[in-house]
């Protein structure tokens, strides 16, 4: 989305609050988007929990500061709101990893499998997917299915291999990866442990297996957040996506925290480049246009929900809360229909 100069002397933050009052908006920023935009937000968190806030609102608009299946979430479970994008482009790399087609294929070629998803994927691929599974939830849910149950995890095979290595389930994965995670260097956070002896490290499961084994702390980015604010000492080593670091200092001034670097230990190569697209003069368009809007097809919307549905049956007091213990569900693969 292209912007002109004309917002030269605009008080965006006051235009925006204007717009949320005028819109009977509310407005949700994921930890990986730009401090400006976590500051002036109704609600910052992971995704799934922004979105079942905003559904839990009375507003009529929903603006959501994050990537486009994030959006698309909240369109699925608030189908009567109208839900604005900053900048449609906002992707995902792990979206992008697993096209409807191909991950129906698959499906296909293992009928005896149900499907575990990610809830970093599109609304056709949860539509197609028998239970939506989060960072934080992922665990609970595989402990209630049967030991014999043949599993399909997609599309992020770091945290389908952490799952693995953690539980001892075999499961198919799907060859996607976060182009953000996938981008630390075990090398140069050796080199960072080293200059800080005994400061934990924290890291979200997407992250490689050579990252993964390094950490003292592997969960979601509410999880590290938790973390952080528990440890006993006061410096943190933190590998996720870094704007994260900004509640961290927030909520917690005294502590210091220090993002893992990338690849040669200089490069902004661990900033999400698909959140860095949204900016306050596109979500002051957003509000004040309600364009890019999220549609949805009400038939895919439906789909897509059951598979939303499931996970909350299973573990819904995951979603920004933390675990829940095992409670008896039966999962019915998705047929065709």
């Amino acid at each position: 989305m292209e912007l002109t100069n004309s917002f030269a002397g605009l008080d965006l933050r006051a235009e925006i609050e204007r717009l949320r009052k005028e819109r009977n908006a509310v407005i949700l920023a994921h930890y990986y988007q730009k401090p400006e935009l976590q500051d002036l937000a109704d609600f910052v968190g992971d995704s799934l929990d922004l979105s079942r806030k905003a559904q839990a609102t009375d507003a009529d608009v929903i603006a959501f500061c994050g990537v486009r299946f994030m959006a698309e979430t909240a369109k699925i479970l608030s189908p009567d709101k109208i839900v604005v994008l900053p900048d449609m482009d906002a992707g995902c790399s792990l979206e992008d990893s697993c096209p409807p087609d191909q991950f129906a294929a698959f499906r296909a070629a293992h009928p005896d499998h149900i499907a575990l998803t990610y809830i970093n994927c599109s609304t056709e691929v949860k539509a197609l997917s028998d239970v939506i599974v989060t960072s934080s939830s992922a665990e609970t849910i595989l402990a209630q299915l049967p030991r014999d149950q043949k599993i399909i995890f997609g599309p992020d095979r770091n945290l389908g291999g952490y799952l693995q290595r953690k539980t001892g389930r075999e499961m198919l994965l799907w060859p996607g990866v976060c182009i953000v995670h996938e981008a630390f260097s075990e090398t140069e956070l050796m080199k960072l442990k080293a200059q800080n002896p005994g400061a934990p490290v924290a890291a979200h499961p997407e992250c490689p297996a050579v990252i993964l084994d390094h950490a003292d702390y592997v969960g979601s980015t509410r999880g590290i957040l938790e973390f952080a604010n528990a440890m006993p000492g006061d410096t943190l080593i933190v590998a996720t996506e870094p704007h994260i670091i900004h509640q961290m200092e927030k909520a917690m001034p005294l502590k210091n925290f220090i993002g893992a670097p990338g690849a040669d230990g200089n490069c902004n190569c661990n900033i999400c480049p698909y959140m860095a697209l949204n900016t306050m003069e596109k979500l002051y368009v957003a509000l004040r246009d309600l364009t890019p809007r999220i549609d949805i097809e009400e038939g895919l919307r439906v789909k897509a929900k059951k598979s939303l549905d499931a996970m909350l049956s299973m573990a819904s007091a995951t979603v920004g809360q933390g675990d829940l213990g095992p409670t008896p569900f039966r999962v019915v693969p998705v047929t065709g229909d």
